[in-house]
């Protein structure tokens, strides 16, 4: 099978290749530290052989637990937030019919998401949606007293028992917790729930390929071995066995360090295909919440092309030189669609006739990047050679192995997030949270002044 391909040549002016190869020992230090388990965050590295640990027994009970669900119900409310849902998403988005939510079309269920806002609205309207529908829930959450999630599952749990009783509602609950402690895992106990283990030494954004992202996954219909069988891949050619000329993820994570050490701060994450927007808001919360920390850190920031060029594209062009962009793209679409001739040619676009929809995108990609370049934004490109479950596994993976290498590179631990914290203190207080009391008065004692 092919690999996806990573291109940093038009990265070069900025940066030299001598300077990327200079950094070749560091990054192949960073990697021995991730296998030998002996760097910052060591007690979260078990998504480093999560593709080539999974076995056939747990592929098997996902894909029947998700089966049963499928059978059971219309829809599946996803409950989760951060990586407990984006990574699902990602993968659902991008590998779904764009139009397949509707209800000619639908084979499988359809997939919801709550728990990732305090919208009260947008609950609303969800439950809402739900009223009259045979409707299941999936349940992510380590502690189950994470906020936005605990609150949304408590509202649907209460809607599905009242629609179909306790008992039924049981059986379409799923629980994907921790093995043996929270708040969650004694529910689900008590209450006899499937269950499935999000593993102790996985952080949530690096959790697609656990339960945490697999069984959503397979309810969509996706097919999650398509998907490990890339990520095993890109896992084999990534490791700490292969030379760093031939280590795409090793490559990635120092290009982008060095840009960084040139004052571009800010990398923006750009595809030329609508289906990968998720792929770009999971990327986000995988590099920014390992990466920004100790004030140090690139800024991570997306944009869906060529959509954004007729927005962000001016900003990007002659904005603050600052950014560099990273590039998805598509080698080859799965469907064709000819522009076809017109007889009065008023929008002058004849001389388009008979060409493939993506020549056109194409074109619009290279044309960008050439601009892009002139302007002073280096650019680094990625390839997928054509977007299924294999290659995105592969490009999962990649991603996840380039950040722990670049976060090493940076000198930060990649595997904690201390600062996600400090919001939850201040809105448990302003809630007037027990056990907050002190946090409470001190917070209305700052508002007074």
């Amino acid at each position: 099978m092919k690999k996806i391909k990573l291109n940093i040549g038009k990265a070069f002016g900025v940066i030299t290749r001598a300077q990327v190869n200079a950094q070749a020992s560091a990054a192949e230090n960073s990697i021995a530290s991730l296998h030998d388990g002996n760097g910052k965050g060591n007690d979260f590295l078990g998504w480093l052989t999560l593709p080539s640990a999974i076995t056939e027994v747990e592929i098997k009970e996902i894909e029947l637990t998700a089966g049963k669900l499928r059978e059971k119900c219309e829809a599946v409310v996803v409950v989760g937030i951060g990586g407990s849902y984006l990574g699902a998403k990602a993968v659902i988005d991008a590998l779904s019919g764009s139009f397949d939510w509707l209800e000619a079309r639908r084979k499988n269920p359809v997939i919801l998401y709550a728990g990732h806002n305090i919208g009260e609205d947008y609950l609303y309207e969800l439950t809402n949606y739900l009223q009259g529908k045979s409707f299941g829930i999936i349940n992510i959450s380590k502690s189950g007293t994470t906020t936005e999630p605990a609150l949304a599952f408590r509202i649907l749990k209460k809607l599905l028992e009242d629609t179909v009783g306790k008992a039924e509602a049981k059986e379409r609950i799923v629980a994907v917790t921790d093995k043996s402690r929270g708040a969650l895992r004694t529910l689900a106990d008590k209450e006899g729930y499937k269950t499935f283990v999000i593993p102790n030494n996985v952080g949530g954004r690096f959790s697609v390929l656990t339960p945490v992202g697999l069984l959503p996954i397979a309810v969509a219909g996706i097919d999650i071995r398509q998907l490990i069988a890339g990520a095993a891949d890109m896992e084999k050619a990534s490791d700490h066995t292969a030379p760093f000329a031939e280590n795409i993820a090793a490559i990635y994570a120092v290009v982008r360090n060095e840009l960084y050490k040139q004052g571009k701060k800010i990398e923006i994450l750009a595809n030329f295909h609508p289906k990968l927007h998720y792929v770009s808001e999971w990327w986000k919360q995988l590099y920014g919440e390992s990466e920004g920390k100790e004030h140090k850190g690139i800024f991570t920031a997306a944009v869906d092309f060529t959509t954004d060029l007729h927005s962000m594209g001016q900003w990007i062009q002659e904005g603050e030189r600052t950014i560099f962009e990273t590039v998805i793209s598509v080698s080859t679409p799965n469907h064709q669609v000819l522009v076809p001739a017109d007889e009065q040619d008023l929008d002058g676009l004849n001389f388009l006739a008979g060409k493939n929809v993506d020549y056109v995108n194409k074109m619009a990609e290279l044309g960008t990047q050439l601009a892009h370049v002139d302007g002073g934004v280096p650019n680094i490109h990625i390839e997928l050679p054509v977007l299924n479950a294999y290659y995105l596994g592969q490009l999962i993976y990649f991603f996840e192995k380039a950040c722990g290498i670049s976060g090493y590179l940076l000198g930060v631990n990649p595997f904690d997030q201390p600062g996600v914290e400090a919001y939850k203190k201040n809105m448990f207080a302003l809630l007037e949270k027990p056990g907050y009391e002190q946090a409470s008065e001190e917070i209305r004692l700052r508002m007074t002044n």
